[in-house]
């Protein structure tokens, strides 16, 4: 009976499958049918998961077992590199041919979203890996959004400085989402260049050393817009722009929502408490956690890092915001009724 349950909790990840299939129609229509997955994405999750009740149950001892060991995990997200890089070429190919401004904005909306959900938070979760190869799938996922820089970043700047005003991640009281776009991007990609400059200190080689991430992510940028552009001109090249943009701007609007308000407190020596599960918002909404691959429950995911996604559980310790993260995400771009709706709960979690 375990097994069964197991394998019934498993597939249900597959749903991801629903982005590429959405934005496939995207591609291949006109009109309304062109801003599909942002419909679904924008519209009709956030619908649900506001009629759906979420679930606070985390898997069994047994059931952590058997889904520490099944690679079908891992194998899933592996799998999406290739459905990305397919779905951005067809893109590339084909995106001229669109001449209908209002078809056009949708079907680069339509790539830019999969750039996000697909190029970023897979990325992100490939980027926590030890295996070097899942890792190089993750930095080829985020290469679809021009995004490298998230890995040194993250893994070194932002989950040691969470909550604290060291981290460009960490959005503050009443910060308008629109503002944080930009402080967060910009003080992530210069942290990262720092992170790296200091790596290589310790290793004892050259800041202009090949060794160096952001020196490998800088040409590894450059070689594949030139190749855009070198095939399929300059205003292709604009298009995949704009796709990259808006799959950096729904990582930032996710980074937003992830932490907003909360604050570790800081020790008498000037250090800070250590990163506990109310640092994070958290959500149980069924239907954004399977499609973003359980990144909703953050809170466990920055309390134990290297956790990978299937294992991740939800707790009483970790403030709760009210819906999903889809509709979360909408909320933010009304800032007097995110700060109406999330201030006291803030309040409430730093207690």
């Amino acid at each position: 009976m375990i097994v069964k349950t197991h394998v019934m909790k498993k597939l249900k990840y597959l749903s991801v499958l629903s982005l590429p299939v959405f934005v496939w129609i995207s591609f291949h229509q006109t009109g309304v049918l062109t801003f599909l997955p942002a419909i679904i994405y924008f519209g009709a999750i956030p619908f649900f998961e506001l009629i759906i009740p979420s679930s606070t149950d985390n898997l069994s001892d047994q059931e952590k077992e058997l889904a520490s060991k099944d690679p079908f995990y891992t194998i899933l997200l592996c799998l999406m590199l290739p459905i990305q890089l397919g779905f951005l070429c067809f893109f590339l190919t084909n995106i001229s041919e669109t001449t209908n401004t209002s078809d056009l904005v949708g079907q680069i909306l339509s790539m830019g979203i999969m750039c996000g959900v697909i190029g970023i938070n897979i990325g992100h979760e490939l980027g926590h890996r030890s295996n070097r190869m899942e890792q190089i799938i993750g930095e080829l996922l985020l290469l679809t959004s021009l995004e490298n820089h998230f890995v040194p970043y993250h893994n070194r700047g932002h989950h040691t400085n969470v909550g604290t005003k060291k981290d460009p991640a960490t959005a503050r009281r009443n910060e308008w989402v629109f503002l944080f776009w930009f402080r967060s991007q910009i003080g992530s990609y210069i942290q990262a260049w720092q992170i790296e400059n200091t790596r290589m200190n310790i290793i004892g080689k050259s800041r202009l050393s090949l060794q160096h991430k952001m020196i490998q992510y800088t040409m590894l940028h450059f070689l594949f817009l030139a190749g855009i552009f070198s095939a399929f001109g300059g205003t292709v090249l604009i298009y995949f722009l704009y796709a990259a943009t808006i799959g950096i701007l729904l990582l930032e609007t996710v980074n937003y929502i992830e932490h907003y308000g909360l604050y570790r407190q800081q020790r008498d020596n000037g250090t800070f408490e250590t990163v506990k599960r109310k640092h994070s918002w958290n959500s149980n909404h069924i239907i954004g956690r399977v499609v973003l691959f359980e990144l909703s429950r953050h809170s466990d995911h920055h309390f134990k890092a290297d956790r990978p996604y299937q294992l991740l559980e939800t707790s009483d310790e970790s403030p709760v915001m009210p819906t999903g993260y889809p509709g979360m995400m909408l909320l933010t771009f009304i800032p007097p009724l995110f700060f109406k709706v999330m201030n006291k709960r803030v309040d409430e979690a730093l207690k």
